[in-house]
């Protein structure tokens, strides 16, 4: 698991210094702690910043195959590197290292971009070809791991993250307003557009290639959905046993392939039922004693530690339980921003952010999730309201169909409890649209869009009226008209709101903020495919989600895991961002920061809100009419009586919740990365850096010298590593 970062100048006009890259991994050392790597060569940098998982001695970065033409600088697992390797072997490569970067770059020697479709994993990853000049870079099927991109001043900027793109020096931040806009009706950006207006993700299941000649961007995979006639299909007893059975071998093998690594692995154990299932499965895989993490919240609202707790006794494993109270989601949220880079509509993050941290702690770089079971499985209430729309949408008038929307979104206070006229008006607006590709969506994204009442005039005046789906920049595929009204929504959810806001803001994000990566067997793309030919009967039965999966765990679980209903996991929003007792002091702020175990420039970094009087003082410095104008992002009238509603007491429905998370986070966003955003100062010689220059063709891995001596060409120069100096030495 590592960060990278680099610069393709593609007008060949200047090249690139070993400075600017050493500042662009500066900013991303939290993902890769360990070592780091640099590659320059004519009108290149490449770098990367090293969590060492496999190979910890021999995996350092960038690493090149025998003759020194291909590089590679890589974020990620590849699973299945022991399976690929002998087959790559048999044809003639040598490897120098245990690791699957070196696996990967093989492949990609052998097949080009076709090597991907070979590939179980969550990766990002840049190959340099030096005899063709030509860059690669290439991101996972679902996105689990992060790759942004720019063309700025001819040249091709790309990182890990978006603050590496602007520690190049060559990017600037300005906030995009319909990226902006995106996140507040969608719950995210819509790939790729970010936040930042000209900062691109490259999207998940795509490949890049960059030269002189242009930027190429290709599709390599999507998820492949049964058509609706299979879809709708009822198996029978034995053939419901049949596919519970192979999603057992399935998910086993992922959690197998999963605990590969050289250090120890740790699982998470929400309470729910995905969760369970992963750590059961990675108990009989690895016997020895398993370590698991759980949030606690003192709301019993959101708490969920009694399940978590009867699943780690089960389990037999060591458990430890991270108290997530409201000073404490308020006083990281700063932080929690710095990393996802951008607004959020939920403080959900935050906890993750504290549990990643107390795993670091306690000596754990890698951790097995259960994220992806909803969304394959039809696990959310999204799914279940557009399958109660469309029975009630065949008999319109009847309130018996109707009042089964009572049933869902237990997490929602009130719902149950809200007047059949108003529960019937705000799930039959669009009622008859079933034509619609968004039907399911339809209510979230409206609802969504109402925020706009807190946008400043000249935001609305630069946003298109509202359409009723993503935008513009959403596409759907051509498959998309053939699936089944379920299959649909799973799409729009998988692509829409997994991929952009809970493996990112949630997941690598709050994970990789303390070197923390995650693993996600459900995402495993065996997985994903064999879930997605399943009848949609065997996802949600009736109003009962991921039916087959239930069927499955319950020889593994106990009942009460097996039949307990989907909690989704939330945090507490205005409790926690805008307590009514504002009696905390400033140390508290810098005791956070003390005990995250943030590096003094990562702290450094962090806008002067995150470091204000008191833990909570900062939000309502940033949701001062003053702070607000200077952003221009949001109407003071309008936020001031947001405030007023949390500060008489008044009980916050979920929209107006999810408006004070968004306007606090971008307000965040601004303040880190436009307003006040520093250049961070670059690596130092202290740390563990291996720097390779390149003349020509390629240059060779110096660790190897005297075996591939007669692969380097003549003019080829090296650099090698010493403790608090660099010497280069040039190749005879």
């Amino acid at each position: 698991m590592c960060g990278i970062a680099g610069v393709l100048n593609l007008d060949q006009s200047s090249g690139v210094t070993e400075l600017s890259v050493r500042q662009m991994l500066a900013l991303i050392r939290h993902r890769g702690p360990d070592e780091f790597g640099i590659l320059l060569d004519d009108g290149l940098g490449l770098g990367s910043a090293r969590l060492s998982i496999v190979d910890l001695s021999q995996g350092q970065q960038p690493i090149s195959n025998e003759d020194g033409s291909l590089w590679i600088v890589f974020n990620g697992e590849i699973f299945n590197y022991l399976e690929l390797r002998p087959e790559l072997e048999q044809r003639g490569h040598r490897f120098r290292t245990r690791t699957d970067t070196e696996v990967l770059l093989h492949l990609f020697e052998e097949h080009g971009p076709a090597c991907l479709s070979r590939l179980n994993g969550q990766f990002a990853f840049a190959v340099w070809n030096a005899r063709r000049r030509e860059l690669f870079l290439a991101r996972d099927r679902l996105g689990v791991r992060p790759l942004y991109y720019t063309v700025a001043d001819g040249s091709l900027v790309f990182g890990s993250e978006i603050k590496a793109l602007l520690g190049s020096g060559r990017v600037g931040a300005s906030l995009d307003p319909i990226g902006l806009d995106q996140v507040f009706t969608c719950w995210s950006t819509v790939s790729p557009r970010t936040a930042f207006q000209g900062i691109l993700e490259l999207p998940p299941g795509h490949w890049l290639q960059a030269s002189t000649a242009g930027v190429v961007l290709r599709r390599y995979w999507q998820i492949p959905f049964a058509e609706s006639r299979a879809a709708g299909v009822t198996p029978d007893e034995g053939t419901t046993r049949r596919l519970a059975d192979e999603l057992e071998a399935l998910l086993a093998d992922a959690v197998r392939v999963r605990l590969r690594a050289d250090v120890p692995v740790a699982a998470y154990l929400s309470g729910g039922l995905d969760s369970a299932v992963i750590a059961a499965l990675a108990r009989q895989a690895a016997p020895g004693r398993l370590s698991t993490f759980s949030i606690a919240f003192d709301n019993p609202e959101f708490d969920e530690s009694e399940p978590q707790r009867r699943m780690a006794d089960f389990l037999g494993t060591r458990h430890e339980v991270v108290q997530a109270t409201h000073a404490d989601i308020c006083s990281v949220f700063p932080e929690v921003i710095w990393h996802c880079e951008t607004p959020v509509l939920r403080t959900a993050a935050a906890p993750m952010f504290l549990l990643s941290r107390r795993v670091q702690q306690r000596g754990f770089k890698v951790a097995l999730t259960g994220e992806g079971a909803d969304e394959l499985l039809a696990g959310y209430d999204i799914f279940k309201e557009a399958k109660v729309r469309r029975f009630w949408a065949h008999e319109p008038h009847s309130s018996r169909r109707r009042h089964l929307l009572r049933r869902l979104y237990p997490d929602i206070a009130g719902l149950g409890r809200t007047a059949p006229g108003l529960l019937g008006a705000f799930f039959g607006e669009g009622l008859s649209a079933l034509d619609s590709p968004y039907y399911s969506h339809a209510i979230r994204w409206r609802n969504g869009a109402r925020l706009r009442r807190f946008f400043s005039r000249d935001l609305l005046h630069s946003l298109p009226a509202f359409s009723g789906g993503p935008g513009p920049d959403f596409h759907l595929p051509a498959a998309f008209a053939n699936w089944g009204p379920l299959e649909r929504a799973q799409y729009l959810e998988t692509t829409l709101f997994l991929s952009n806001y809970l493996l990112s803001s949630q997941g690598d994000r709050m994970g990789m903020a303390h070197a923390v990566e995650g693993r996600y067997p459900f995402l495993d793309h065996r997985v994903v495919e064999f879930c997605a030919g399943l009848p949609a009967r065997l996802k949600l039965r009736v109003l009962r989600e991921k039916y087959l999966l239930r069927q499955m765990a319950a020889p593994l679980l106990p009942p009460q895991i097996v039949s307990r209903r989907k909690h989704p996991y939330r945090a507490p929003i205005h409790r926690a961002l805008l307590p009514s007792a504002l009696q905390t002091r400033s140390s508290r702020r810098e005791e956070a920061l003390a005990a995250s175990g943030m590096g003094r420039s990562d702290r450094s970094l962090l806008t002067s809100a995150a470091t204000m009087k008191g833990t909570a003082d900062y939000v309502r410095d940033l949701l001062s009419p003053g702070a607000l104008r200077a952003s221009g992002l949001f109407c003071p009238e309008a936020v001031s009586r947001l405030v007023s509603r949390v500060d008489s007491g008044a009980r916050l429905g979920e929209s107006d919740d999810m408006a004070l998370a968004g306007i606090v986070s971008a307000q965040l966003v601004y303040e880190q990365f436009v307003a006040r955003f520093q250049q961070p100062p670059p690596l130092p010689d202290s740390e563990r850096v291996k720097v390779c220059v390149l003349r020509g063709a390629g240059c060779m891995d110096t660790q190897h010298a005297t075996r591939n001596m007669r692969h380097a060409p003549a003019d080829t120069q090296r650099t090698i590593h010493a403790p608090n100096s660099f010497r280069r030495t040039p190749t005879h």
